[in-house]
């Protein structure tokens, strides 16, 4: 058994996949925006991605954009049979690398082709719509007409499955009136809980919950509490708060990112980490 392994699995569309995962958004440039520095190293993160025997890797085009999609099929098309790859869809960049909402049917179906483009595939396994009524986090408002136009994806064959991204826990249930919903990914770690609820709803109806900067994202997460649990376990802050997230629900798929090979090594490690009841007690009331 590998380390990956003592995760466990979870559901994801039709497959099963180990609870860690991997996401590429760290691959492309400064900003998610243009290369990255060395692109060798981005290709030999992938590579060892799968080495490790990871099997979740989330993705977009407008990661670059194309960069990231790009660097994947370079690194490892043709693809292993059990690599389930997750792309997300309704944003596009200017040439600054601001974050633009595209959720009309042609910037979303050319979002698609760009995909399928990029990644050398006849079909996406799993394709979320994020949310761009705010750039910054979920807020109510009706997904219908993009999700539509998802689902005639869907129904023409360039998709598979469908999640949602920086989703209300009512876009999540208007969306299921639609369209199958396979997962929801949305902002979730030890100090920004607001989906405590929600992760549990979709545990009870079997539909995976997708985590997104895990770790803090652009400010990384900084606790005392944490840093003096991970002293106790001897491994570091990250680990801990990977492994946290880990035992918060088995529904939780994880994807950190990193564009370092010694860091996803770091990373990976934490799928073996048990945090004991009085530890997990103290990490659970840094997000209260």
């Amino acid at each position: 058994m590998s380390l990956i392994d003592k995760a466990g699995t979870y559901t994801l569309g039709n497959r099963q996949v180990k609870r860690l995962g991997y996401g590429a958004m760290q691959l492309a440039g400064p900003g998610v925006f243009g290369p990255p520095k060395d692109p060798a190293r981005a290709v030999q993160v992938l590579q060892d991605v799968i080495a490790a025997g990871i099997d979740h890797i989330d993705t977009s085009d407008f990661y670059g954009p194309h960069i990231t999609n790009q660097l994947i099929k370079q690194a490892l098309h043709p693809y292993p049979s059990d690599l389930c790859l997750v792309t997300k869809v309704s944003a596009r960049r200017d040439d600054t690398g601001a974050w633009l909402p595209a959720l009309s049917p042609a910037e979303l179906t050319q979002a698609v082709e760009d995909n399928l483009r990029n990644l050398g595939l006849e079909q996406l396994e799993v394709v979320n719509l994020r949310s761009m009524l705010d750039v910054h986090g979920p807020a109510e408002g009706s997904l219908e007409t993009p999700l539509t136009t998802l689902a005639e994806l869907r129904e023409r064959g360039l998709i598979k499955h469908i999640g949602l991204s920086n989703v209300t826990p009512t876009q999540v249930t208007d969306g299921q009136k639609i369209v199958p919903i396979v997962c929801v990914q949305n902002q979730f770690n030890l100090a920004n809980r607001a989906d405590d609820a929600l992760i549990d709803r979709l545990a009870a109806e079997g539909i995976p919950y997708v985590p997104f900067f895990p770790l803090g994202g652009f400010t990384p997460l900084q606790s005392q509490t944490l840093t003096e649990v991970a002293a106790t376990l001897d491994a570091t802050p990250m680990q801990v708060a990977l492994a946290w997230l880990l035992a918060r629900s088995p529904n939780i798929l994880l994807i950190p990112g990193t564009s370092s090979p010694d860091h996803l090594q770091q990373n990976i490690q934490a799928a073996a980490l048990e945090i004991p009841a009085a530890q997990m007690a103290l990490l659970d009331r840094i997000g209260d």
